[in-house]
């Protein structure tokens, strides 16, 4: 059995890492539509904020699918295509209220937070595992943010 090291990952590693990609993508791309089409500031710079950490987080897994000699992931998937529009649907048939777009916001957190425990749980003891626990601080805290936020959006 060979050793695994951040330039020799074994392929189930990798799958994980470009699941991660992928999910990372998703949720650049929704924050940053979201951003643009919302029209309260405070969201607007949540949103972008946590659109340029996902966007990090991705670059960096990327980094480390490169370095094993493979091609990253550079597309999200067809799903959150779907989510985002029915995030930009929800908004127009709500009058453009911000709860509704911070609840599919937070419906979406809830999937890449789950996505990183899955490949955390499957890649347990990886050479990677240290970049993958930091990344899920990340998520998590961002998750917890936007959760935050639609809660004190609750009334309005």
């Amino acid at each position: 059995m060979k050793v695994e090291t951040k330039a020799n990952l074994n392929e189930s590693t990798i799958a994980g890492l470009q699941k991660l990609i992928q999910y990372n993508t998703d949720a650049f791309n929704g924050f940053r539509e979201a951003a643009e089409d919302i029209n309260n500031l405070r969201v607007q710079t949540l949103f972008r904020e946590l659109a340029n950490e996902r966007s990090d987080l991705a670059r960096e897994l990327q980094n480390y699918v490169h370095c094993n000699g493979e091609e990253a992931e550079q597309d999200g998937s067809m799903m959150a295509a779907v989510h985002r529009a029915w995030i930009k649907v929800r908004s127009v048939i709500n009058g453009e209220k911000v709860f509704p777009v911070l609840c599919e916001a937070e419906r979406g957190e809830d999937h890449i937070k789950a996505a990183y425990e899955e490949v955390l749980k499957d890649t347990a003891g990886s050479a990677v595992n240290d970049v993958l626990t930091r990344q899920y601080a990340i998520v998590k805290a961002g998750h917890d943010r936007v959760r935050n936020m639609r809660d004190s959006f609750k009334d309005s």
